[in-house]
């Protein structure tokens, strides 16, 4: 059984006539995405295509009638895009960070407060003006109430010791940015 299509001919006709204010009014409905437009006016050509009963209706224009379909598949189509999770693409995925696991960090963060606690209190205070609160030397050393050359000599000898007091890390491995992290997370619980 084959079922009645509009001739080729009545298309077209129907295409020149309507077709570019069909696609500027899809222009408006996708929000200015021309290729989501011109999409939607070619299902709805091709939905003109396949109902013929619609040119015997009694409108003096098929404008109305396209309008109709074409902002009926819009929705659809928008309703659709909203039900599927947003697609991510490699490229997204290679640049993300990678996750760090959680049970080995939250393991350094006991080991980096466990050695803060062996500090002495002036160290300490050193470390937490400068790492935690992100103070430059100068700052530190008006806070505290002492020079800037002792402000940088207790960050130096606290950050040794803390290398040394942090088992399975190496003075080498823990430079001073990480060390910085570490005590701040450590100084902040």
């Amino acid at each position: 059984m084959t079922t009645a299509t509009t001739d080729e001919r009545t298309l077209a006709e129907l295409q020149r006539e309507h077709g570019p204010a069909l696609l500027h009014f899809l222009l408006g409905l996708t929000f200015g995405d021309r290729q989501r437009a011109e999409d939607l006016s070619q299902e709805t050509l091709v939905r003109a295509w396949q109902h013929p009963e619609a040119f015997d209706a009694p409108y003096e224009s098929m404008r109305p009638w396209l309008f109709t379909v074409a902002r009926r598949l819009a929705i659809d189509a928008r309703r659709s895009r909203q039900a599927r999770p947003t697609e991510v693409s490699d490229v997204v995925l290679e640049s993300a960070p990678a996750q760090e696991n959680t049970a080995e960090s939250a393991v350094r963060a006991l080991d980096v407060r466990e050695a803060v606690r062996t500090l002495s209190p002036e160290h300490r205070a050193v470390l937490v003006q400068i790492y935690f609160r992100g103070l430059s030397v100068g700052e530190t050393a008006e806070a505290l109430g002492i020079p800037a050359g002792t402000v940088k000599s207790r960050s130096y000898y606290a950050l040794r010791l803390l290398s040394r007091n942090l088992p399975g890390y190496s003075s080498r491995s823990l430079s001073s940015s990480s060390a910085s992290k570490q005590t701040a997370s450590a100084t902040s619980t």
